[in-house]
């Protein structure tokens, strides 16, 4: 192995030129070029060449400065903020960085760009472009991951969000949001089925890419993990059985590790123990290794190389098979590791530190036994039966990279002569020289030319013969520039006196791997546990990836024939006025449904039959769901679902269709008489047609739940995902207190916790747990509560951030209806008439009253903020009582410990309560009336912490 640390290789203040830190590198798929993203809010673009061998580096004395190829290849420099992430696609056309300033950056190569960068002395030899700027977080852009053939693009950020783009267009389409926290960290499944983030929620999630629905959610053994670290970045093992996630912690947080989840059980039962300080980041090599190098590649065969980067300024490098490292490199920067990229030959580790350098471990085919070819991943992956949804037509992803078949050392990278005028584009034809092994296999040499450049063409444009089709039609591709030419590939020589230092492995005793309620004997077992086919499958039935009755296009490539849905074939045809066709049948009136006088029954207006009716599906732009009904009566009335012009699925159903709604999960139908149908957004029937007691008024959904209120005043709200009830049939009835009282809003929560807003200036939500319904938010409290969010004062004043939470959103609306003095729910007919301590009251009632419906609606942000802003008020009121009361409820018991089996819940909608607790004990310490209070909390708690 080589280890070299280019100095020339900086990101500098422009102003004392001193050098500031770097956060992200990223290697390009033909290994000849690297992007570093820093401080100084610029990307950088270098060459390889001179890093790799040192006889091309100008620095050295006897290399010829004339001659020598460019080091620094480009500066981008669009961003308003130090640049917290880079990353390459597969392809290589594109470039994606990401910026504390919110923003992601597309860059595209500039076949005319180059030349001198604005505002500075450097030089660009090669030009970038920016492609699209996607905007989209409302804070920090901590990193980035191109899906597997470069589908999508997902981003995390410090806004708590993972936003998925679509790699063919570059437009937004979806966002998740079910984080609590900062989201460091972000990589793609190699099968393409799952996608997973950590965040310093402390939990590491597992998104499904098929309707983007929530996997998994993983916690152990991050509960204990510091939220002090840059990144939380994860990487997936290139045989997709298992995650290494950063900043785990083992022993109640006294031992630092990396955690590896099992893609079989989403649990981490292997930890890899030996670095002094959190770990940053970590990457898997993108090949599969064999674990006995004579034998082929089979699910018992096979094991990965992972690398880490801490905070403890050490780079370790695991191979699964082994329960030690095999190297670790400490002392390698003088601040954290901060980001780590893997050639795709699999040969090369790229480095980074916020010290403001980079460091490569360079190894040869010898030192990694066992790796396999780029082609065995792609047929192995197969085994995983997950057919990705088909790419947009009109892009053709071009391929990552020739397949790295890895050659002998003389024979893999070929380097050709360097030009006296380093040349960064070439317009020549690409050829390829095949040379056999002593293995008797045809390799290809890499020549000058990219195989990431686009087909021979004149003056290098493609001719319609030359470019790719699809049942004989011609696509242009997306991009709209060629890809970049590599500089040449660095050659690898064998190790001799002139070479770079050599790094002798070290491997203190430190460092291992730990297995949690189990032994390190069975690392190895553990460590290939998988949920794919076990067996000794033969290799050509295995493999066989080609369907019998697939087509062949003009250029003799093997297409499986296009996938059909039910009414994908129909033309669509919309409808042009939607118009009301007669009254709802609605419920008889001689069914006795209620006990009791008839007068004190209330019964609620179906919707009349329309020609339309649609819904837009949740988290999805441009699929909708529609239900139509034959104006005439006599056809029957049909669902569909669109997603732009292609019907996903269509069903006729009987009688007609009231209200429909739609999420990422499924697509439901009420019917007129009453009966309620569900399905899958590909149209399959999640359960049979339920049957309610009377039509329905309302249909509602988010996320897995649904909820539906009938014409009898009844809700329901049911989990369809477990398809189970979450809320038993419920009477809205008692909600009705005033006669004229009308549903003004009706909402369903992620939790699946129903919202109901009438005229009456009263908010209503059910809690299962007490089975009643409680006033969430109401008109009385705007009367003299100062956080009353219709004042606009509480959050002035006290300069808390309140972001727009569904509580601050029905306080709005409930402020717009203008509710006068002296009206039903308005206690007061004359403000000026408020006995003594009015306003005191209404205040902490208004609050303590805003906690509790914060954590029954889920709503994390505005529970934090009104127990803040609860807090301050107690204590400029100085009520002992209630201060000491809360501060009991956050602490818990004193000694309490996360391994102690009591009934204590440490946390609250994803916060925990001692955090919290360290926040209230501030303000109480800082106040004038509660300091001796708060203080000795304070110190009480350091004590019991101590022991």
């Amino acid at each position: 192995m080589r280890f070299t640390k280019p100095a020339w290789v900086s990101h500098k203040d422009s102003a004392d030129k001193k050098r500031l830190g770097i956060f992200s590198i990223d290697v390009h798929p033909d290994g000849s070029r690297v992007a570093t993203g820093g401080l100084d809010a610029k990307i950088r673009i270098w060459s390889t060449l001179p890093m790799l061998r040192p006889e091309f580096d100008d620095s050295n004395e006897e290399v010829d400065k004339t001659t020598a190829p460019p080091k620094a290849l480009c500066t981008l420099s669009m961003h308003a903020g130090p640049v917290l992430a880079v990353r390459w696609s597969h392809s290589g056309k594109w470039l994606a960085s990401g910026s504390d300033d919110t923003i992601i950056m597309i860059w595209d190569l500039d076949p005319n760009g180059g030349g001198k960068v604005w505002g500075s002395d450097d030089m660009n030899a090669e030009g970038w472009k920016a492609l699209k700027r996607l905007p989209g977080h409302d804070s920090d852009v901590t990193d980035l991951a191109f899906a597997p053939e470069d589908r999508y693009l997902a981003s995390v950020g410090l806004d708590s969000k993972v936003l998925i783009w679509s790699g063919v267009t570059l437009e937004l389409i979806r966002k998740l949001d079910l984080h609590q926290g900062y989201v460091k960290g972000v990589c793609w499944d190699p099968v393409g089925q799952y996608l997973a983030t950590q965040s310093d929620d402390k939990s590491v999630k597992i998104w499904n890419t098929t309707d983007w629905s929530l996997e998994a959610s993983i916690t152990q053994p991050f509960e204990n993990s510091p939220g002090s670290t840059f990144f939380r970045r994860l990487s997936w093992s290139p045989d997709g059985a298992h995650i290494t996630a950063s900043n785990a912690m083992n022993n109640n947080g006294y031992v630092f590790v990396a955690a590896v989840i099992s893609r079989s059980s989403w649990s981490s039962n292997i930890s890899l123990v030996g670095h002094e300080n959190t770990v940053e980041v970590s990457a898997y090599n993108p090949h599969i290794f064999r674990r006995s190098a004579d034998k082929p590649v089979t699910t018992a065969n096979i094991c990965s190389v992972v690398a880490l980067g801490s905070d403890d300024l050490a780079v370790s490098i695991w191979q699964t098979k082994s329960a030690r490292p095999l190297i670790v490199a400490k002392d390698v920067f003088e601040r954290p590791v901060m980001d780590l990229s893997w050639s795709l030959d699999g040969l090369t580790l790229y480095a980074c530190s916020s010290d403001g350098t980079i460091c490569i471990f360079d190894f040869d085919e010898s030192e990694l036994e066992g790796i396999a070819p780029l082609s065995v991943q792609a047929e192995y992956l197969k085994l995983f039966n997950f057919v990705p949804p088909p790419i947009a037509r009109a892009y053709v992803p071009q391929p990552r990279t020739a397949d790295y078949d890895v050659p002998s050392v003389q024979a893999r990278t070929p380097f050709p002569p360097v030009p006296t005028v380093p040349t960064p584009f070439s317009s020549q034809p690409s050829s390829q020289v095949q040379n056999a092994s002593g293995r008797k296999k045809r390799r290809i040499k890499p020549v000058f030319v990219s195989h990431l450049s686009s087909a021979p063409g004149i003056n290098g444009v493609p001719t319609a013969s030359s470019q790719p089709s699809v049942n004989g039609v011609v696509v242009q591709p997306f991009h709209s520039s060629p890809a970049p030419q590599p500089f040449g590939m660095p050659h690898r020589s064998g190790t001799n006196s002139n070479s770079l230092d050599m790094i002798t492995p070290t491997i203190p005793n430190s460092y291992g791997t730990s297995i949690h309620n189990d032994y390190a004997g069975e690392y190895t077992d553990r460590f290939i546990e998988t949920n794919t086919p076990q067996g000794d499958t033969d290799k050509a039935e295995m493999w066989d990836s080609l369907p019998e009755n697939g087509t062949s296009n003009a250029n003799g490539i093997n297409r499986v024939a296009k996938a059909r849905t039910l009414g994908g074939d129909r033309r669509q045809e919309s409808v042009s006025v939607i118009k009301e066709i007669r009254p709802a049948a609605g419920v008889p009136m001689d069914i006795d449904l209620y006990p009791g006088p008839s007068s004190n029954r209330t019964r609620l207006s179906p919707p009349a039959i329309r020609n339309s009716v649609s819904v837009r599906v949740e988290d999805k732009e441009g699929d909708i769901f529609e239900g139509k009904n034959a104006e005439d009566g006599l056809a029957p009335s049909e669902v569909t679902l669109v997603s732009g012009k292609q019907t996903q699925f269509l069903d006729y159903v009987s009688p007609c269709v009231l209200v429909v709604c739609a999420t990422s999960v499924f697509c439901a139908a009420a019917l007129e008489d009453g009966s309620v149908n569900v399905y899958s957004p590909t149209g399959r029937r999640l359960m049979p047609a339920m049957l309610l007691d009377s039509p329905c008024v309302v249909l509602e959904g988010c996320k897995p739940y649904l909820m539906a209120i009938t014409a009898t005043a009844k809700l329901y709200v049911w989990n369809i995902k477990l398809q189970r009830s979450h809320i038993s049939p419920v009477s809205i009835q008692p909600l009705f207190s005033l006669p004229s009282s009308t549903i003004l809003s009706a909402t369903l929560r992620p939790g699946g916790s129903p919202v109901l807003l009438l005229s009456s200036g009263i908010a209503f939500s059910y809690d299962p747990a007490l089975s009643t319904w409680l006033k969430v938010s109401e008109v009385r409290w705007s009367q003299g509560s100062d956080a009353w969010e219709g004042k606009q004062r509480a959050t002035a004043v006290r300069g808390i951030n309140n972001s727009k939470g569904i509580i601050s959103s029905l306080e709005s609306s409930i402020s717009d209806l203008e509710i006068s003095d002296g009206a039903p729910g308005m206690p007061l007919k004359n403000p000026s008439d408020a006995p003594a301590w009015w306003n005191a009251a209404l205040t902490l009632g208004h609050l303590e009253t805003r906690i509790h419906s914060a954590k029954l609606l889920d709503s994390p942000s505005e529970y934090r903020n009104s127990l803040i802003i609860y807090a301050k008020r107690i204590a400029e009121e100085g009520f002992r009582g209630k201060a000491e009361e809360l501060l009991k409820e956050l602490c818990g018991p004193i000694y309490w410990k996360p391994t102690r089996e009591e009934p204590w819940v440490s946390t609250v909608l994803g916060i925990p309560k001692r955090e919290l607790l360290k926040d209230i004990m501030g303000i109480f310490a800082r106040s004038k009336t509660l300091a001796k209070l708060g203080q000795d909390w304070q110190e009480m708690m350091k004590k019991a912490q101590a022991e």
